[in-house]
């Protein structure tokens, strides 16, 4: 589809966004560096709060959102329960809380399963567990980077794509079969999920555990950088960013990966940062080579002009200059401490 062909039925996102003819890097969720993805395939509602979920599932949700995680549902793709074959489980007069309720459980063992994650620096981890009773999931080890007890670590990847229809129709209208695809290609390490932040790119994929965001997918290019993860490197292209770090970083990091032809995961690493409003100078890293980049936040006019309702922030290079040796200390100086991102 070009850029004037017109939109699909019932999407309503500015022409060009779901084919990678907008611009997409640097969108990746800012606030997502501690996850929490509960297996639930009943009915999801627009939010995950939001959904009929068993109270103790509930309790945990509230939970974590009071820590800053981030909760997902996730569902095995084409695996889900209508809420009206969950009424048909119950017996008269109860109300089931338990995983029959929709909820993931081993086996019918009468036990939730839950993934988490810790997306932050150079070593994120994601593990898994189940369990009876949700309470005696330890969040706080969770926030800390530390393993909870009982969840055990995930050594592959594992890969959601966002079919949140609830959400917005345009994830579960392109990310359905999407999801479909990419798990015959890769067994077992593909969830549905539910929303991920950025309608407007769908399909969208999350590579866990380093949060790592792809947006605007066909099946071959979700099948490309599923691919390429696996092996330690990203695909630039319709790579919107890595979650739980700063918009603008993040285009920071795509410009000397454009300019140097990076693609390992943690090839590039923003050193120090300086903001100043729409403009902000970074000393970013790779390869032993650092580079001064100072980008500006922008909005980019899609093609539908002023038909469309949504505005599209961006990001413009300013500058990119690589940095003599002598020359990086003063920089570390005048910007300040950064966060090392990896």
């Amino acid at each position: 589809m070009s850029d004037s062909a017109p939109r699909a039925r019932g999407c309503d996102h500015p022409t060009g966004c779901h084919t990678g003819n907008v611009p997409l890097f640097a969108s990746a969720t800012v606030g997502a560096r501690h996850w929490l993805l509960l297996e639930h395939t009943g009915p999801w509602a627009r939010t995950v709060a939001e959904s009929a979920l068993p109270e103790p599932l509930a309790a945990l949700v509230r939970r974590a959102g009071e820590l800053g995680v981030r909760t997902q549902l996730i569902r095995r793709p084409g695996v889900r329960r209508s809420r009206r074959a969950e009424r048909a489980t119950e017996p008269a007069g109860e109300t089931v809380t338990g995983p029959a309720a929709g909820a993931g459980a081993d086996g019918g063992a009468g036990r939730f399963h839950v993934l988490v994650g810790y997306a932050a620096g150079d070593d994120p981890w994601l593990a898994e567990g189940y369990f009876a009773d949700p309470n005696d999931l330890d969040l706080d080890s969770l926030v800390s980077g530390v393993v909870p007890e009982s969840c055990i670590l995930v050594t592959e990847p594992v890969f959601l794509v966002c079919t949140h229809a609830k959400r917005n129709a345009c994830c579960a209208r392109i990310g359905l079969p999407l999801a479909r695809a990419l798990a015959a290609e890769l067994p077992g390490k593909v969830w549905e999920t539910s929303h991920v932040g950025g309608d407007r790119y769908a399909a969208n994929l999350v590579c866990l555990p380093h949060g790592l965001y792809y947006g605007s997918m066909s099946q071959a290019a979700a099948i490309a950088a599923a691919s390429a993860y696996r092996r330690g490197e990203i695909v630039l292209d319709r790579f919107r960013g890595r979650a739980g770090i700063p918009e603008p970083l993040q285009a920071a990091e795509h410009f000397v990966r454009s300019l140097t032809g990076e693609l390992s995961v943690g090839g590039v690493a923003v050193e120090s940062s300086r903001p100043d409003g729409d403009v902000t100078e970074t000393v970013v890293s790779s390869g032993g080579v650092r580079y001064r980049v100072v980008v500006e936040r922008t909005v980019f006019t899609p093609p539908c002009g002023t038909a469309c309702a949504e505005t599209i922030t961006t990001y413009r290079l300013a500058s990119l200059d690589r940095l003599p040796s002598d020359q990086y200390a003063l920089a570390c100086s005048s910007s300040g401490g950064g966060e090392h991102h990896g």
